[in-house]
């Protein structure tokens, strides 16, 4: 399951540098581009929708924009009020910034790198005329002249000194991703959550793209998959047909930074995290709340029923509201009574034993035993759940969707089986940067587990996770930032429980695989699922599940 835990931290694939982290600043695992497969539109499920500056600045001073409404432009209409700035300019920005300027918009882009250490690629946008401040005061120019919008980079806090001057002084502060929701023309779905929106996200893009097939249901209707996954998508923006299907990862970083909604919005469940950016949970759950309370009326919520968080919003929700959840009753009950305050359409998705289910208000469809399904453990069933209403809503039969999700083989770094060696399989589970999902992926298995953990400190406590620790694991090695806490953890579990794990503590990733290597018994899972971010050592969870797959495939 994923989020920032998911350190993706920047938007429609590709993070800015400038969070603010002790170590090494996080950067957006590159994701595989997804290509459109396709088309007249078919209609939509029930009620869907269809040079010169101070120190640290290089290249030419841009020009300004007037600062209220869309204006003409020699170049054509400008597609936001000017000025413009662009803080952080990582993957997803520096598209951003080019597409602003083939749209004749002057931008100022700011980014903490100096610029003697600046990227290529920014360098390459001051060859282009973008006015660039670069370095520590890269922040100063926010105060010193007006701007009437400012485009953050998701990641970084929205409160600090500059950020919030420039916002009093006027600027509409926004995101990539908001400015994309403004001018897609398709029908967008958006995936968010604290941990699972990653392969949600994928099952979607899957389901829907098969559909899209020759001879499919949603025969020639092109499929894009991006958010904070893949390639950006806001160079392609004007590119996208109004038939096409789009389906967006969307994390907490972005949400706060949207002020619209995708049409069909999927929200996963809602666990501790990123408090270290948040700085608490409510700001957290306030931003995860948007993707929901900024739909409009011919919107779908896909709501998860078993989590307070999402089910709480669904009296809110503007649009239709279908839900998933582990038992009948609680999805029914939900979807039905939404329904009815509407007038709308049921949908419903739930499990009965291994099987997925789903309703509309008459007829219970049983689509998919989830022992077929090549995704391991019950928090996968759900996310098919999800991915499955998702599709429905948008267009696509269920039972279309069921199929894909069944044959869907996963997502790098989450459950990923590496290798089996003298009888113990490796599974690189990198993208549990949070507890829930080590939670998560410990009771994906039956057999003895030797567990790797620990990383970078993101504020979240461990307390729940030592009785699952004690309950599933053999043995633990810990490293990191977190390792003190998590063993302090798993010993009050096990003092309470009578039992625990071997602990072991390691200074490093490779010292960690050769101890897991050595403690783990043929029938063994050894699974790194560090229940942390991994900034204390790498530039995030993607580069550390490679270097866990280098150092488990070079065992021998």
């Amino acid at each position: 399951m994923g989020e920032p835990g998911v350190e993706k931290v920047g938007a429609a694939g590709g993070s800015g540098t400038n969070r603010p982290v002790p170590a090494r600043s996080p950067s957006r695992a590159e994701g595989p581009a997804e290509e459109p497969v396709g088309g007249p539109r078919p209609r939509l499920g029930p009620g869907a929708a269809p040079g010169s500056g101070p120190r640290g600045t290089v290249g030419p001073a841009g020009g300004a924009f007037p600062a209220s409404g869309i204006v003409p432009t020699a170049g054509g209409e400008a597609i936001v009020p000017g000025p413009v700035a662009v803080v952080g300019l990582g993957r997803s920005n520096r598209a951003l910034v080019r597409y602003l300027r083939a749209h004749g918009v002057a931008v100022v882009g700011c980014d903490r790198q100096p610029p003697e250490q600046a990227d290529p690629e920014i360098r390459a946008l001051g060859e282009a005329g973008v006015e660039l401040h670069l370095g520590p005061d890269y922040l100063r120019v926010l105060v010193e002249r007006p701007f009437a919008t400012v485009f953050l980079t998701p990641g970084m806090k929205k409160d600090l000194p500059e950020i919030r001057a420039a916002r009093a002084a006027g600027a509409r502060i926004r995101g990539e991703v908001d400015l994309f929701l403004e001018r897609c023309r398709a029908t967008v779905i958006g995936v968010t959550g604290s941990a699972g929106k990653t392969t949600t996200t994928s099952l979607i893009g899957e389901g829907l793209r098969q559909a899209a097939t020759p001879g499919g249901p949603l025969e020639d209707r092109p499929v894009y998959v991006g958010g904070n996954i893949g390639r950006p998508l806001i160079e392609e923006v004007d590119r996208i047909p109004p038939e096409a299907l789009v389906v967006l990862e969307l994390s907490s970083f972005q949400l706060e930074l949207c002020h619209r909604a995708p049409h069909v919005a999927v929200y996963l469940n809602l666990r501790p995290n990123h408090l270290d950016v948040h700085g608490s949970m409510e700001a957290y759950a306030a931003a995860k709340a948007r993707i929901v309370e900024l739909q409009q009326p011919d919107g779908w919520a896909v709501l998860n029923g078993d989590d307070p968080a999402p089910a709480e919003l669904a009296p809110r929700a503007p649009g239709h509201v279908a839900v998933f959840a582990a038992s009948a009753r609680v999805a029914r009950q939900l979807a039905e009574r939404e329904a009815s305050r509407r007038g709308g359409p049921v949908r419903a998705g739930y499990l009965d034993g291994h099987h997925l289910v789903f309703w509309d208000g008459r007829e219970e469809r049983r689509l998919l035993d989830g022992r077929a399904m090549r995704l391991r453990g019950a928090h996968n069933r759900l996310n098919a759940l999800a991915a499955i209403l998702a599709g429905w809503v948008a267009g696509a039969p269920p039972e279309a969707m069921a199929q894909a999700a069944a044959a869907f083989p996963g997502v790098e770094h989450r459950l990923e089986l590496v290798r089996e060696l003298d009888g113990v399989r490796y599974y690189n589970d990198s993208i549990a940067t949070a507890p829930d999902r080590t939670l998560a992926a410990l009771e994906s298995f039956s057999e003895p587990v030797v567990l790797i953990a620990g990383g970078y400190d993101k504020g979240i406590p461990f307390d729940p996770l030592g009785p699952a620790v004690c309950r599933r694991a053999r043995a633990v090695v810990l490293l990191g930032q977190t390792a003190d806490a998590i063993q302090r953890g798993i010993e009050a579990a096990a003092a309470r429980e009578g039992r625990g794990p071997v602990v072991r503590r390691v200074g490093s990733l490779d010292e960690a695989v050769r101890e897991a290597r050595r403690l783990a018994r043929p029938g063994d899972v050894v699974l790194l699922s560090p229940a942390c971010a991994s900034y204390d050592m790498f530039r995030d969870y993607a580069e550390r599940g490679r270097r866990f797959k280098e150092l488990v495939r070079a065992l021998v």
